[in-house]
């Protein structure tokens, strides 16, 4: 993620600032944070306010890119405005049933008996 290249749009691209919330738990993970967002080029500056569980980036970048980078050291991580994040949630594609393909535990349990069990098993069973 920190060698992604920054391809300018056009002539006048101004810095932006990217507003994220991610849970910190302690001050190591804010260094981890700094540390992570600060070698993406582009970026200028990077502020963790742990009080806030916020993160704010600045500079000249794609904010998908940004939590996506955020996304690899903190899976919780989201943009603090709720508009952005509906954005990137993917559509939900009607759920499939696998109940019809999906074995029963007992047939699954079956197949990793060794041959040793399985004599076992049908001795016991024709031992009446």
């Amino acid at each position: 993620m920190a060698s992604m290249q920054i391809v300018l749009a056009a002539k006048n691209v101004e810095a932006q600032y990217v507003e994220m919330m991610v849970p910190l738990y302690s001050y190591g993970c804010e260094r981890k944070v700094k540390k992570a967002l600060s070698h993406i080029k582009g970026i200028y500056s990077v502020n963790v306010d742990y009080s806030q569980q916020k993160v704010t980036v600045w500079g000249i970048c794609n904010k998908y890119d940004v939590l996506e980078t955020m996304r690899s050291k903190r899976k919780e991580a989201r943009f603090w405005n709720p508009e952005d994040n509906v954005e990137m949630e993917k559509p939900m594609s009607a759920p499939k049933d696998h109940s019809i393909f999906k074995p029963s535990l007992a047939l699954m349990k079956a197949r990793s008996f060794s041959l040793k069990a399985w004599k076992k098993v049908f001795t016991r069973s024709n031992s009446f």
